[in-house]
């Protein structure tokens, strides 16, 4: 049995403010708009982003064959507004009830808990994030899946502040 955490890192710089950054991620408005991998639109975020306080995401895109959903709960675990959020992360049903992540096509080895670490920081007049996903392995569809969302977080927060470039 390997017992060593996979985990993937992804940094990214956005220009945008630290406080613009850190709306992106507690406002379930804004955190809808840009949340989940192209194709996936978030049609429901319950966030109570509070120390202990539950979220519960469903990301969705529409396939030929059907509407397909994937439903994600878990708990706030450190909020530090606006530089750190820490949260788990479990895949559920609709109603939050936790379901094994190979019910939804996730490798043997996938864990039935992830954690979430997300760090930011001011770099002049842009925002550092850094984002460690526990349990998710580098190179992965996970790990891709992020890579897609912080784009459109980027073009997201470019919309608002009027950035180009």
């Amino acid at each position: 049995m390997n017992d060593v955490q996979e985990w993937v890192r992804i940094e990214r710089e956005f220009d945008a403010t630290i406080d613009m950054v850190w709306r992106m991620w507690t406002d379930p408005v804004l955190f809808k708009q840009w949340y989940g991998p192209h194709g996936m639109s978030v049609p429901t975020a319950e966030m109570d982003v509070t120390v202990g306080g539950t979220r519960k995401i469903c990301m969705s895109m529409q396939t030929p064959e059907r509407q397909m959903e994937m439903w994600f709960t878990g708990v706030y675990k450190e909020i530090s507004a606006p530089r750190r959020l820490v949260y788990t992360e479990s895949m559920c049903d609709a109603d939050g009830t936790l379901i094994p992540p190979q019910t939804m096509g996730m490798p043997d080895n996938f864990p039935d808990i992830t954690e979430i670490i997300v760090e930011l920081s001011e770099i002049g007049e842009k925002t550092r994030m850094v984002i460690v996903h526990v349990g998710v392995a580098e190179g992965t569809a996970g790990a891709g899946g992020w890579n897609q969302a912080f784009d459109k977080l980027d073009a997201l927060a470019r919309s608002m502040t009027g950035a180009r470039g």
